[in-house]
């Protein structure tokens, strides 16, 4: 029963840093869109150019070449 609740335990602290890391991942980018779409040195086209950037470099770092979610 012990090992039950150690394993309980470890996996809740696994989780609760897998949330973390995925959280501060998503607040980087957002980040970064957000300084790409409040620039204002940059045209509209130098934003939009500027998130393609952001979306590239994403597929690079994750090696997928296009999302699988789609909307509705």
């Amino acid at each position: 029963m012990a090992t039950a609740t150690v394993d309980r335990e470890l996996i809740e602290v696994i989780a609760e840093e897998m949330a973390h890391g995925v959280e501060t991942a998503v607040e980087c980018w957002m980040t970064q869109i957000e300084l790409a779409l409040t620039d204002v040195q940059l045209t509209t086209q130098g934003r939009l150019n500027a998130l393609r950037e952001i979306v590239d470099s994403y597929k690079h770092l994750t090696g997928k070449a296009e999302f699988n979610c789609h909307r509705a």
